[in-house]
């Protein structure tokens, strides 16, 4: 019976080039975290945390408006209408409408607010954000903000 030879193995092939990332296609997550800290307050209107660095004004503001209910997102902006917003979290994205909080004149500061039902799903995705979450709003600077206990302490006061 004839002996059978061993086969040489197939010549390799190389590994296909991936290419290089590109700058800015990081993922959120790998986004810096804004400067500061969250603090919280209390009053008769309703509870709220700010967020923002001492001696400075705040990035961002979550309030208990308990006349509404809802819960109010407040953020330094430029405009004078109603601009786009986009609250990342890592469950899930929403896309927002960030309304101007006072009058103002066309591209001065104003407060936006974004004001969510109490029970929408989309605060319990910030609250229990695995340690982040974004928001992002046209005319403002975007933050990588933490889910810090203070957060989940406002949403959970005006329930």
């Amino acid at each position: 019976m004839p002996r059978l030879l061993p086969q040489p193995a197939p010549p390799s092939r190389p590994a296909p080039h991936s290419p290089a990332p590109r700058a800015g296609a990081a993922s959120w997550r790998d986004l810096p975290q804004a400067p500061g800290s969250w603090t919280y307050s209390a009053d008769t209107a309703g509870s709220a945390v700010r967020f923002g660095q001492p001696g400075a004004a705040a990035l961002l503001v979550v309030r208990c408006d308990r006349s509404r209910p809802a819960i109010v997102l407040q953020r330094p902006g430029a405009g004078a209408g109603e601009v786009p917003a986009t609250i990342t979290t890592s469950s899930t994205s929403r896309r927002l409408t960030a309304s101007p909080a006072g009058s103002a004149a066309p591209n001065a500061t104003t407060p936006f607010d974004i004001a969510l039902a109490v029970r929408d799903p989309l605060l319990d995705a910030m609250a229990f954000s695995r340690g982040r979450f974004m928001l992002e709003m046209s005319g403002a600077q975007t933050l990588v903000l933490p889910a810090w206990s203070e957060l989940g302490r406002v949403i959970e006061d005006c329930r």
